[in-house]
């Protein structure tokens, strides 16, 4: 492991005193493998439980994900485990449906876990503000298969100038990364004081912005993946002295290991220090917007400008329970978003930059209805609409680097192509020849081949 700058340890050592070498000792260790399982997609009990989230399973070791079918076809998302903590937030002080915001969310984790973590009903705006990074965050949503989410690319003073609109607000700020300086060690090489000092400064810029677009009484969970104060307390002390949150408590089990505030107060806050958790650094806070908050604007108003569009019936036919969601013409595809959220779906549309929003369920070609990927991977798609059939491990792959399938029997149309029962995507059969329709920019493009291959059985 590359040395850690000596004003790095100084600062630990400060803060924790002589608990500081037992973290930096830790910081040199293993790094811990965990996952995230897609119950709408797996029903796989392996690995041991990760204590905080009901889906989260620590490893044994890294398996080879990159040759597992099951993680391309949105089964788990590799994620570690104290970023997995969000669940057991949600699951504790959430429980209606609520419009959520994601506003620093690539490459997709906690968007994908508040995705299964939020009551049904609930809809996510999962928003990139870099645009080079949002193909990776819609990738991942799609591949999770959810239809209540959109995606969006923005700076969060565009989501400011909404107004109150959102009732829980992630903020996952982009932050100095001492919690990866076991995993990364571009992440010590960028450290220095200043850089913090940069952070922290550009986090109460961006929690400013995000703290106009929540609602009276809505929550804001900040998160960091660092260790020093300035990013972590200092900044909820400047929430609570300057926008008058109120921050709120989780509850927690002893054995957990979670430690408090570091900066000597009882403001509830939530570390994940690698010495005492199975995981990485991690911070969290919950906050509430006070109900009579008497500086947050009224969500904007926009006319609805929703257009009636003439939907195929073969095309509501691929979606189970179709009258559920209003059609939409996405980029030239029919997507399906839930009734509920349609006309906040069409306002966000107007003001925003959508990169996807709902499900991208076909495109019309003539007399042909084409159904897309999105479709193929997704929670929504009607059983039985598409014959299927199950590949094996190496036909899987193969599929996967979009090569040539040979499939038994003939036939002509759509067909759906599974593994160990959950779909990968399309291809088209034309009589003995089969088109393989793997989204191209998704294809697996390594031609290494490892000595052992570890998967999700």
């Amino acid at each position: 492991m590359t040395a850690l700058p000596s004003e790095f340890i100084a600062s630990m050592q400060g803060i924790m005193g002589d608990e500081a070498r037992l973290m930096l000792d830790a910081i040199g260790g293993e790094q811990p493998a965990s996952i995230r399982l897609n119950r709408a997609k797996t029903a796989w009990e392996g690995g041991t439980p990760v204590p905080w989230c009901r889906t989260g399973r620590y490893l044994g070791g890294r398996m080879t994900y990159t040759f597992d079918p099951l993680f391309h076809a949105g089964a788990y998302y590799v994620q570690e485990a104290s970023s997995m903590f969000l669940d057991q937030v949600v699951r504790t002080l959430v429980d209606a449906p609520v419009l959520a915001l994601d506003l620093c969310a690539a490459p997709g984790g906690k968007s994908t876990l508040l995705c299964s973590s939020l009551p049904d009903g609930s809809m996510l705006v999962a928003n990139e503000v870099v645009r080079n990074r949002v193909p990776v965050l819609a990738e991942n949503l799609t591949k999770w298969g959810t239809a209540s989410a959109m995606v969006t690319n923005n700076a969060p003073a565009d989501f400011a100038r909404l107004g109150g609109c959102f009732d829980l607000i992630l903020v996952d700020a982009p932050c100095s990364g001492e919690g990866m300086f076991r995993k990364d060690a571009g992440a010590i090489a960028e450290w220095s004081p200043a850089n913090v000092e940069q952070c922290a400064q550009r986090q109460r810029a961006i929690l400013s912005d995000a703290w106009q677009a929540l609602r009276p009484g809505g929550l804001l969970v900040y998160s960091t993946c660092t260790y020093n104060l300035e990013e972590n307390e200092k900044n909820i002390h400047w929430l609570i002295d300057t926008l008058g949150a109120i921050p709120l408590a989780v509850p927690l089990e002893a054995g957990w290991g979670v430690t408090g505030a570091l900066d000597g107060t009882d403001v509830p806050v939530y570390r994940f220090l690698p010495h005492r958790t199975r995981g990485e650094g991690l911070f969290m806070a919950v906050l509430r917007k006070d109900s009579d908050d008497a500086s947050t604007a009224a969500p904007r108003s926009v006319k609805d400008k929703r257009q009636n569009i003439a939907v195929p019936q073969a095309v509501k036919d691929m979606v189970e329970g179709s009258q559920a969601f209003e059609f939409v013409m996405d980029r030239g595809a029919f997507a399906a978003v839930p009734k509920r959220w349609a006309r906040t779906a069409a306002m966000l549309a107007s003001q925003l930059r959508v990169v996807k929003a709902g499900t991208a369920v076909a495109t019309a070609k003539g007399k042909d209805i084409i159904p897309l990927h999105a479709l193929a991977v997704s929670v929504i798609r009607a059983e039985g609409a598409f014959p299927s059939v199950e590949l094996a491990y190496e036909d899987a792959i193969a599929y996967l680097r979009r090569g040539a399938l040979q499939l038994e029997g003939e036939g002509r149309g759509y067909c759906l192509v599974t593994y160990k029962s959950v779909p990968l995507g399309f291809v088209k059969r034309i009589g003995s020849r089969v088109n393989n329709l793997y989204p191209q920019e998704w294809r697996i493009m390594t031609t290494y081949a490892p000595d052992e291959v570890l998967t999700l059985e």
